[in-house]
């Protein structure tokens, strides 16, 4: 595949993310070579070939993710870290096809489409699973050449035993070495889209379904856990700890109580001070605006503008963030100590914003929750409609 497609410039899918090389992959499957001719070829008829249309024709043709969209219903979400994740999936989207359509324009380009392209990464995003990879399956070859060799040796009396067991650790040392140590110091993911398992649907909590690499078999397995599934029951994985960000960016639903749901505030540099000085009953002082500046908690001014190969994380800016586990960030809070404490505590702690990571007085402990509470509230206030009113459309 990469030689048809990318003779001339074969690191230009070497190098692509994850997901576009993917992308890559099911289009090629789909529309060059569905019976896949260097396996053998011959119409999937003479026990050689194998034809991936079965599964092809059993995957979505048509995502309802954001990513597809218009403005206007963007709009809808009333939700600004969607519309800048979505806005920065397609900017970085195109900008990948564009590349690969440079480096191959004849043998790729011509015949996949951007359509195309972004078809395969929605189905790559959404299918695909990962796990820290733990190298190549089981490979008797080595042992057995091992066995062979230790046998000849003592066998035709070239050395002792000892020896022999030496050199027959050296490689079984190696074959663990290469497998399991190295791909896990080098941290290593491996993305897999497997037929069968990829139609398994996600749980937040309670997953009744496992997914494992079969290291003998090589092969990988999706198998029931016990007591959750039950027979005739659907089984559920979780497709890892996701947000509902996450969720409805990339799989196009969220999740009811979702226990790793997050929600992600203005940055503090865009909060209505006066408004927190009214709440708290307290004003802030001078220098702490700019001492939380220089450290880094009020978030950016300005959006970065990297060469990212994700668009998950939606808070470019540096927003406050929220989750149901946890509540508010503690580095916010810190801040939060530090901006409205007074003019006393301000002193008392050296004016060093790294002396407010505790709570340092009942008062100001309760300014600083007070200062969240209040921006809360006109996060909510700010919105076009009311929960209920969202719920009832």
């Amino acid at each position: 595949m990469e030689r048809e497609l990318f003779e001339t410039n074969p690191k230009a899918y070497r190098n692509a993310p994850w997901w576009a090389a993917l992308s890559i992959q099911l289009n090629y499957y789909d529309k060059i070579n569905p019976i896949n001719e260097a396996a053998g070829g011959g119409g999937g008829n003479d026990g050689n070939s194998v034809t991936m249309k079965p599964w092809m024709d059993s995957l979505p043709r048509v995502y309802d993710t954001p990513i597809h969209w218009s403005e206007s219903t963007l709009a809808e979400l009333q939700y600004r870290p969607m519309t800048e994740a979505v806005a920065l999936q397609r900017r970085l989207w195109k900008r990948q096809y564009d590349a690969l359509a440079a480096a191959s324009p004849t043998a790729f380009a011509s015949r996949v489409s951007y359509d195309d392209f972004v078809w395969g990464c929605e189905t790559a995003r959404s299918r695909a699973f990962s796990g820290a990879y733990s190298g190549s399956a089981f490979n008797p070859v080595p042992y057995a050449t091992v066995g062979a060799c230790v046998a000849a040796y003592l066998g035709l009396g070239m050395g002792t035993v000892e020896q022999a067991a030496n050199g027959a650790a050296l490689v079984v040392c190696g074959s663990i070495l290469k497998d399991f140590v190295l791909p896990k110091l080098l941290k290593v993911q491996k993305y897999v889209i497997c037929p069968l398992i990829d139609m398994a649907n996600h749980v937040g909590v309670g997953a009744t379904g496992n997914v494992a690499f079969e290291y003998f078999s090589d092969g990988f397995s999706l198998a029931a856990v016990e007591p959750g599934a039950t027979q005739g029951s659907e089984v559920f994985i979780q497709y890892g700890p996701r947000n509902n960000d996450q969720l409805l960016q990339y799989y196009g639903f969220v999740e009811g109580d979702n226990v790793h749901d997050v929600y992600i505030l203005p940055p503090i540099r865009e909060w209505d001070i006066a408004a927190l000085e009214e709440a708290c009953g307290r004003k802030v002082g001078p220098g702490r605006l700019e001492k939380l500046d220089r450290a880094g908690l009020l978030g950016r001014a300005t959006k970065l503008d990297p060469s990212p190969t994700e668009t998950e994380a939606a808070n470019d800016i540096g927003g406050v963030v929220l989750t149901r586990a946890t509540g508010i960030d503690p580095a916010v809070i810190q801040a939060l100590r530090a901006l409205m404490s007074s003019d006393a505590e301000w002193e008392e702690s050296g004016e060093a914003i790294g002396n407010f990571a505790i709570e340092v007085s009942t008062e100001n402990e309760r300014a600083a929750r007070t200062a969240v509470r209040k921006a809360m509230e006109m996060e909510l206030d700010g919105k076009a409609t009311t929960m209920e009113e969202d719920e009832n459309l």
